[in-house]
């Protein structure tokens, strides 16, 4: 039987073709004050109208006293510009200061993309990107300028109900990354660390990690690191977590450093790439992005498909076995505000009942309750439904809760991202809720709701 490609039903649809998305962990479908421009929690990849790729062509070395001082001009023109580089392609040494005006001509002119990286405070290398017709280049990272696509600031654990919390110095960078797809099928997506500045140009610095490859090119890593972790299997219910790696501005995968931003790299793994597959994971020391594919998505829960459960389970009537009154999930466009009906839980145990004053004990923590029903003791908090579809590996009913936060989705997605280990600071992991961010903890770091059934 004909099965048309994406390609073709978007042709039919006359819709753009669709590389795939970027979630942003620890948000429930929108941002706390709403989605707005490039500034939102999940953007989608299409393919541009036209080709705005590039890839490396002519490298200059410039090995003279002025290498310094054409440093600073830089620095000057652009004091934000990033320090992180690479270097690969035919090689053009300029030994002269008037050979080397024209090349800072020309990697200032802003038809130019560029690398560039300081080896010394005399010799720089610096190459030149030229067009990619085969290419679409997205951006991703902390800067509001034009040249980032995907706007992303430090994600706080926990926090989406308070919209004022202020990061008071980010760990994000301005340029963080860069996603590479290709144009054709089956549209490969590719990711680099580090972005383009407004100028065109990421700058490595002298502090900057960097080295020569056995091939002859030069690559290097961003301050914080851009890491990055395929899944095994997939996104699905049977996955389980791969291992975290670092990647270059080049592409090429490393073992992590010792501390997040240490001087020295990890050791290459040649058997791996930058390729992203569906479930891969983006971490941009700050904000953990999740990779889905285009043909992943359509094997994905729909917002529509998580309304109709939300319907369903309240449509059965849970009750509260202790006051006997009707519990209901709030509508998902009231999902930050607790309303009477709001289903609670015990999470030591999963037993859900209303909301109520007794069960306080003066041996426990102030939000730990006594059950009326089994006697154990645990967090007592509000039950949220999970509402953002990327997170789902599959369309089960909503059964389980993460601990200690109470958001609630299908069995297989709760002990899916139960027990995958996030980046926490410089070196830690541990793993999280992934519609709040909220550090996970308890046995399981997930408990199974036992709901009641109305009595009539």
């Amino acid at each position: 039987m004909f099965s048309p490609s994406q390609e073709e039903l978007c042709a039919l649809n006359k819709e753009p073709v669709k590389y795939g998305e970027l979630v942003v962990l620890g948000y429930n479908g929108s941002l706390p004050n709403g989605d707005r421009g490039r500034r939102k929690s999940r953007f989608a990849l299409y393919k541009r109208p036209k080709a705005n790729g590039v890839k490396p062509s002519t490298v200059h070395v410039i090995s003279t006293p002025q290498a310094s001082k054409w440093k600073m001009d830089c620095m000057k023109d652009d004091p934000n510009i990033l320090q992180v580089g690479s270097v690969m392609g035919v090689e053009d040494k300029v030994e002269h200061p008037s050979e080397q005006s024209v090349v800072s001509v020309a990697i200032s002119s802003k038809g130019h993309h560029s690398i560039s990286f300081t080896l010394s405070r005399s010799q720089t290398v610096i190459v030149e990107y030229i067009h990619d017709k085969d290419t679409d280049m997205f951006q991703v990272g902390r800067s509001t300028e034009s040249p980032i696509d995907f706007v992303v600031t430090d994600t706080i654990s926990g926090s989406q109900n308070n919209d004022e919390t202020q990061i008071t110095q980010s760990t994000i960078s301005r340029f963080a990354c860069r996603i590479v797809c290709d144009r054709s099928p089956p549209y490969t997506a590719r990711i680099f660390a580090a972005g383009f500045d407004s100028s065109k140009n990421i700058f490595l610095g002298e502090k900057a990690a960097k080295w020569k490859n056995p091939d002859g090119h030069m690559d290097g890593l961003t301050t914080n690191g851009v890491l990055v972790m395929h899944p095994k299997g997939g996104f699905t219910e049977e996955s389980k977590p791969g291992v975290w790696r670092e990647i270059s501005v080049c592409g090429d995968v490393y073992t992590l450093r010792e501390t997040r931003s240490a001087q020295q790299r990890g050791k290459l793994v040649e058997n791996e790439t930058n390729i992203l597959q569906d479930g891969s994971l983006i971490d941009l020391c700050g904000a953990t992005l999740l990779w889905r594919t285009a043909d992943g998505l359509l094997h994905t829960p729909t917002q529509k498909h998580i309304e109709a459960l939300r319907q369903e389970i309240n449509a059965a009537r849970p009750q509260c076995p202790v006051g006997l009154n009707t519990l209901a999930f709030p509508s998902i466009n009231r999902k930050d505000v607790v309303e009477e009906k709001q289903p609670w839980a015990y999470l030591s145990c999963g037993h859900v009942h209303g909301y109520h004053n007794w069960g306080h004990r003066s041996d426990t923590e102030a939000n730990e309750r006594e059950c009326p029903m089994c006697r154990t003791v645990g967090p007592y908090v509000p039950l949220w439904l999970g509402c953002e579809a990327g997170f789902y590996v599959d369309a089960g009913p909503p059964t389980h809760a993460f601990t200690p936060c109470g958001h609630v989705c299908s069995e297989k997605s709760a002990k899916y991202w139960s027990q995958i280990p996030l980046p926490h600071g410089t070196h830690a992991f541990h793993a999280a809720c992934p519609f709040c961010a909220t550090q996970l903890s308890g046995e399981h770091n997930c408990i199974k709701l036992i709901f009641q059934g109305p009595i009539d």
